[in-house]
């Protein structure tokens, strides 16, 4: 079997090109995908040739963890029937390249258990990743609701949309590019030259940029927690002293589990959170190369999703 996937050949070059996938198992789904997302964090390391070296790793690969579509072949049954509509956190199908993340195709073969249902049935569910990434941020033991967020982009606007959501105080949220202050009243923004606070207990870091710690530490209230929710491609570090002063905390909040994805279904069921106005930007997959560019280019750019339904 073969299908059309994007690939990054190498940093900034990407190709949309048949490649071979595996014969299904037993226990697989075959989905065609309509559309995925293009990840502002991750994919943007991989496509800059930038992403720390970890197991999978290399060049061409497959990107892609965001992808939904439609089940065309359920194989033995079980929990999924032909028709559904599915939410797919990636692939390994794939024989002749790399499938780091490998959802950026229009043919997937999926173990059955990887599957969430799209419950919205449209679009959006390209995002119920991420949802799931910014519960996780705030839902570990023991954790402060967050007061601070850093960084107005898809996953800093889920991150506030989630605190609001799970009934905390509405956070404030830092950005410094103008173009990304908007937010619809439910929480405020600002520029941090604009808040002279710095007694925050919880700080939650979307930005994904490691210089800015020393920064946060100077606005922690003693005791106060940083939490890092973006991906960070090098060396993390900071000053000791003024953290020591502070008995600052740090968290790392990794990848989302099935209780977030649980957790964010939820919500979005009892229409407390909602996933709209997060998607920007669409276009045809064989588009995917000047896609990529603009996704990480373009200010405007919150998500930016490739249609796969006439390739």
């Amino acid at each position: 079997m073969q299908t059309a996937a994007v690939i990054i050949e190498e940093p900034r070059r990407i190709t949309l090109r048949q490649v071979d996938v595996a014969d299904p198992s037993a226990d697989s789904v075959i989905v065609d995908n309509t559309h995925h997302g293009i990840s502002g964090g991750t994919e943007r390391l991989l496509w800059e040739g930038r992403m720390p070296t970890f197991p999978g790793m290399g060049y061409p690969l497959v990107p892609g963890y965001e992808a939904v579509g439609e089940v065309v072949d359920a194989g033995n049954g079980g929990a999924w029937r032909s028709g559904d509509r599915v939410f797919v956190p990636g692939s390994t199908c794939f024989t002749d390249v790399r499938p780091l993340f490998g959802a950026a195709a229009r043919r997937l073969i999926v173990p059955a258990s990887r599957l969430v249902a799209n419950d919205s049935g449209d679009e959006r569910g390209i995002l119920l990743a991420l949802a799931a990434t910014a519960h996780h941020a705030l839902a570990a033991e023991g954790a402060c609701a967050p007061e601070l967020i850093v960084g107005h982009g898809t996953l800093g606007r889920l991150v506030a949309r989630m605190a609001v959501a799970r009934g905390d105080a509405p956070p404030m949220v830092w950005e410094t590019d103008p173009a990304r202050r908007d937010a619809n009243g439910l929480y405020p923004v600002c520029h941090p030259d604009q808040d002279d606070r710095r007694d925050y207990r919880c700080i939650v870091d979307c930005s994904g940029d490691a210089s800015l710690l020393d920064m946060f530490v100077g606005r922690l209230a003693r005791g106060g927690e940083i939490v890092l929710a973006g991906f960070y491609e090098g060396h993390v570090g900071f000053s000791f002293a003024p953290a020591f002063m502070r008995e600052a905390r740090f968290r790392i909040a990794a990848e989302w589990t099935a209780q977030d994805m649980a957790a964010v279904r939820d919500l979005l069921q009892r229409g407390r959170l909602s996933l709209d106005d997060l998607i920007t930007h669409r276009a045809p997959a064989r588009d995917a190369a000047h896609a990529y560019a603009s996704a990480f280019g373009d200010a405007h750019c919150r998500k930016m999703i490739l249609d796969w339904r006439n390739e």
